[in-house]
Order: structure tokens, then sequence, then C-alpha cells
């Protein structure tokens, strides 16, 4: 398959932490799957240590430069032919990622832990850098001995879809397009909840009433929105689910053995910070694989 373009690679955030080194495998697996670059970056700051800050930061650099070399080396080790680039990033590491993924195929991180006790994707700076990242931003965890690597069991690549068909247009593009390169089929998720009293007026359920009733309305919301995909990608396999319920359980009532879980994004400002929105945060929290968090275009 022809390489893409550099800028089009798949970059990785990498800091040697075991969520980190998985990330990166699952970046390089990824990167080949694809036909794409692959780009290990690190932010690197130098900062004074004990008063001697030539002699500590020249040491932290070049540890810095060996781990990003070693994660190298092991990518090209497991994926022959796979174009591996690296760099330092002098820079914080929300900026430095933003900056790195922003131009990118896609942005993958490492995520720590399941729920909230256990930390959130590499603390405050990975939610930041979901939140405002151009890109798709991918959290993957770091396996336990006994499971297989993040994502890959083969399984098939869920995907939530909310709203309409544009509004879900690069949620799904991105889902399709991973199920193809991996040979897998998608599971399209879409969740519905029983109308607001307030909601109940003519012109609101006139489409409702058209497509025969609530069921059958959301069912053809999710068909519509499905069907250029389905015609981009003849190929993979479509299942097709709706159910009454919260989106973020109704999504995680699915995901075991999902290779991948891929939800959108809806950005929202809070007084302290930038939020994710809802459902990407309880699947971030809770799905046992890698998640790809899709800005909505």
């Amino acid at each position: 398959m022809a390489q893409a373009p550099a800028h089009r690679a798949v970059v990785v955030g990498v800091d040697g932490s075991p969520e980190s080194l998985a990330a990166a495998e699952w970046a390089a697996r990824e990167a080949a799957l694809r036909g794409l670059p692959l780009r290990l970056v690190q932010a690197w700051l130098r900062q004074p240590v004990d008063g001697a800050p030539e002699r500590d930061g020249a040491a932290e650099e070049l540890r810095a430069r060996r781990l990003l070399d070693e994660v190298a080396a092991e990518a090209r080790t497991r994926h022959p032919g796979l174009e591996v680039t690296s760099a330092l990033l002098p820079a914080p590491p929300v900026p430095a990622l933003l900056t790195a993924g922003n131009a990118a195929e896609m942005l993958v991180i490492g995520s720590r832990g399941h729920g909230a006790l256990l930390g959130f994707l590499l603390g405050s700076s990975g939610q930041q850098v979901i939140a405002e990242a151009d890109r798709p931003v991918v959290a993957v965890r770091s396996p336990r001995e006994d499971a297989p690597g993040p994502g890959a069991d083969g399984g098939e690549v869920v995907v939530g879809q909310q709203g309409d068909a544009r509004e879900s247009a690069a949620v799904l593009g991105f889902a399709f397009a991973a199920a193809a390169a991996r040979g897998v089929g998608v599971r399209a998720v879409r969740a519905w909840s029983l109308p607001s009293v307030y909601a109940y007026t003519p012109g609101a359920l006139r489409p409702v009433d058209e497509a025969g009733g609530l069921v059958p309305y959301e069912e053809k919301a999710l068909a519509e929105a499905l069907a250029p995909w389905r015609e981009r990608y003849p190929g993979v396999p479509v299942t097709e689910h709706v159910e009454l319920g919260s989106a973020g359980q109704v999504l995680l009532s699915v995901v075991t053995g999902a290779s991948l879980v891929v939800v959108g994004r809806r950005v929202r400002r809070a007084p302290v910070g930038t939020r994710i929105g809802s459902v990407a945060h309880a699947v971030l929290h809770h799905a046992p694989g890698p998640v790809a968090v899709v800005p909505h275009a």
C-alpha cells in the first residue's frame, strides 16, 4: 500500500509509562494497518535540578531520546517497512501534543485505570488534549498480563451515532475506515430517550408520526446516517443497534470484545476547564479497550 504524506501520520505521545508504551504499540499497529507513517513524540522541557541545570538537563534529554529510539526500534521490528520518525518537543505536554496531533490522521495517548478514583487519561492533561484536539484522539489502556494487547483481538468496531447524518459523518467515517483496515464489522449504536412532555407538539412529532412511531423513527435516522458509509465500504458488515436508554450505558453494554470504540465529541466550555460531554466521558472511563474520540463536524 502506498505511504500517505508524512503530515497524515499516526502520532503517539510517549513518556515511558506502561500506558504510553501500550499506546505506542497500538499506534504502530494502526499505522501499519492503514499504510500510514508513525510519529513518536515526547514533550520535554529542560529544568534545573540541584543547581546543575546543564548536567541534569543533558542527562534527562539523553534518556528521553533513548526512550524514543527504543520505542521506534520496537515498532520497526514488529512492523517491517513501517515508516517511523520521532521528536522531542520543547513544550509542556498539552500544547506539544495538540500541535503534533492537529495535522495528523489521529493522535494516540495512554490511558490509566477504570473509574474516576483511579485517574483519568494522563490526569487533567489528557482530558484537555481530547477536548481541544482538532483531530481524532485515541485513548489506549495498558493491558493486563493475562489479556491480549490493546485492540488486538479482532473484535468489531463499535460506534455511537447521534444526531443526523451530517453531524455524525466524521464519527462514522472514522469507524468504518478502522473496521475496513482490520477486516472486521461495524456495530452502530443509537440510543434514544422518551421525549419530554414539552416536546409533544404537532410540529415536533410530525416526523415521528410519519415514521410510524418513536422506534421506527430512530431506526430510520440510524439507517440514513449509515447509508453513505455502507456504500463507500461495501465489504464492511454492519450491525444496527437501536435501544432506549442512556447513550453511555447503551454503548458500554455492547463494547465487550470490541477492538475499538468510537464516540463523537461535543465541546462544552465550563467555568473551570473544558468538558468533553457525558457520553465520551463515560466510555473513556469504563470501556475496557481503546476509545477513539472524534470531533463532530
